[in-house]
């Protein structure tokens, strides 16, 4: 993927999820709940705002309300600006994405996966 210095690019990230699990939105309904997070190392780029998909409400027998969670596959959107003093050629960013993975009848310790995304710097 091209990046324009100066600019701003927005990198897709695409996630699956085994059949039966859910992950918890970014926004959860309670605050015990473990929210999808994608945070990003410093790098030769500005990190900006992460978009994520509408999620669904996901009602089970152990929580008084419905859950806000994504599940099957998705795709989260990254957003970066190149700084006007970037060097042009190839560049990558690194980043974690914290979440929780659930089915219905229980919680799976929560994770942190490591995220690489990999662009061509242009002016």
């Amino acid at each position: 993927m091209r990046a324009k210095i100066g600019g701003t690019v927005e990198v897709p990230i695409s996630l699956s999820l085994q059949e039966g699990y859910h992950v918890n939105s970014n926004h959860p309904p309670d605050a015990y709940l473990i929210p999808l997070r994608l945070t990003w190392t410093k790098g030769a780029l500005e990190p900006g705002e992460t978009i994520f998909p509408k999620p669904i409400q996901y009602k089970i027998q152990s929580e008084p309300k419905p859950l806000s969670v994504y599940s099957g596959s998705f795709q989260l959107v990254a957003r970066f600006t190149v700084p006007s003093t970037a060097f042009t050629g190839p560049m990558g960013m690194n980043g974690k994405l914290r979440y929780q993975a659930c089915n219905d009848k229980a919680c799976l310790p929560p994770k942190d996966l490591d995220v690489n995304v990999q662009l061509d710097i242009v002016k």
